[in-house]
């Protein structure tokens, strides 16, 4: 087996190259991030990734070529045949790393935005008007597709560039149903999707696993699945999934799980139901789960309810509900809310009482009373690590130094 040395291309190019070499066992596995792990890879391993888990730890997952080309063609299957892709995002992290290799399986051009650059409308404009295929794709993170429809003087060439596609995978972070049903609104051809790291990417794209993936919800204790609409962690079976994580023996076991049938299925950190038709509804980490007077409240399920009641907020960007201590309700329900024009909302970080209380009628109207938020905060940008990802960790914090003190 090879030793743990892979390549880290400095250009897109190179990268591709790379890709396809390893993909096709010509050359070494692509590591984008020096490993700390120094023994040998597994055999079959093309690509190496590190993510953090709840602990915020690294840890370096490895992925096989079958895993990586199975979620390729699953995408292409479900998008409706092979496609040219527009990268957007950095190929350091999964979703990245994904659109080049499906570009490497389609046999297509890849282009790339300019990635050294923040995005804009305008570059995301220009890069799409490089593409020639005949059928197009691109993945994005909801701030970017907030900004591609919200996106001032380059309005009309943004929403071209948007339409050009034939989809838009949206990832890397929960995507509120206001910007979806706005997106879908303009004609833009949005597919949800959710995955990770140890599942090549995106593996349920709407709601439904990709062809060869299967999902189930489990008691978090008893590992016991769970019927229709009942809420347990979410497991994820199939071709997509890793190998395993390197030099971490215990981990792995405990991550990966085989059925007495020899079914192999990832149990995520994430809680989520399945409708009586299979549809998987993900309701957030189960790590994030806020525990109120006794009460177990999603912070995803609140952040869906905020931002479709706070939609006609100017300059709304995304929305996120952490808890803090709390000596009378052990915790309590905070929102912090990203206005990026927040004139006349008290400026960044202070609270927002003319806000507040539309979203605890919302909220408690809809989820109950112990789900209403106590407090709201506005900021012009909420903290975010990887591919756009809000960093609760650093959001919690922020809300620890801004919010209204308890006694």
């Amino acid at each position: 087996m090879p030793r743990a040395e892979g390549t880290a291309p400095a250009d897109v190019a190179d990268l591709r190259t790379a890709v396809a070499d390893a993909l096709t066992g010509r050359g070494p596995a692509v590591t984008p991030s020096p490993l700390a792990f120094s023994g040998p890879l597994p055999a079959g391993t093309a690509l190496v990734l590190q993510t953090s888990g709840s602990t915020g730890l690294p840890r370096e997952v490895a992925l096989s070529s079958s895993a990586l080309v199975a979620s390729a063609r699953a995408t292409h299957e479900r998008l409706g045949g092979d496609g040219q892709w527009l990268l957007t995002l950095p190929p350091t992290h999964v979703a990245g790393l994904q659109v080049v290799l499906r570009s490497v399986v389609a046999r297509t051009e890849l282009v790339s935005a300019d990635l050294d650059s923040p995005f804009t409308a305008r570059g995301f404009a220009e890069a799409a008007a490089r593409m020639d295929g005949a059928r197009r794709y691109v993945s994005l993170v909801p701030t970017q597709l907030h900004r591609l429809l919200h996106p001032g003087p380059a309005g009309g060439a943004a929403l071209d560039a948007l339409l050009s596609f034939d989809a838009i995978l949206l990832g890397g972070a929960a995507a509120s149903p206001a910007l979806v049903a706005s997106a879908r609104e303009a004609g833009v051809r949005v597919v949800t999707t959710y995955g990770m790291t140890e599942t090549s990417g995106g593996c349920v794209y709407d709601g439904v696993p990709l062809a060869g993936v299967r999902v189930r919800v489990v008691d978090g204790s008893s590992g016991h699945p769970l019927p229709p609409d009942a809420t347990g962690v979410v497991e994820i079976s199939g071709p997509v999934l890793a190998t395993g994580y390197l030099g971490d023996v215990a981990l792995t076991a405990a991550a990966f799980r085989s059925d007495p049938d020899g079914t192999r299925w990832l149990r995520t950190s994430d809680l989520g139901s399945l409708a009586p038709d299979g549809a998987l509804t993900v309701l957030g980490r189960a790590d994030d789960v806020i525990v109120t007077g006794g009460v177990n409240v999603a912070p995803a399920a609140v952040e869906a309810v905020l931002a479709s009641v706070l939609s006609d907020v100017d300059g709304l960007g995304e929305v996120c509900v952490v808890g803090l201590p709390d000596h009378e309700w052990g915790q309590r329900v905070v929102a912090v809310v990203e206005v990026r024009r927040a004139a006349g909302q008290g400026g960044d970080g202070a609270p927002a009482p003319d806000l507040l209380a539309r979203a605890r009628h919302a909220v408690a109207t809809t989820l109950g009373p112990p789900a209403a938020p106590r407090d709201l905060l506005v900021v012009a940008d909420l903290p975010r690590r990887g591919p756009g990802k809000i960093d609760r960790a650093a959001v919690t914090d922020l809300a620890t130094r801004t919010a209204p003190r308890t006694h």
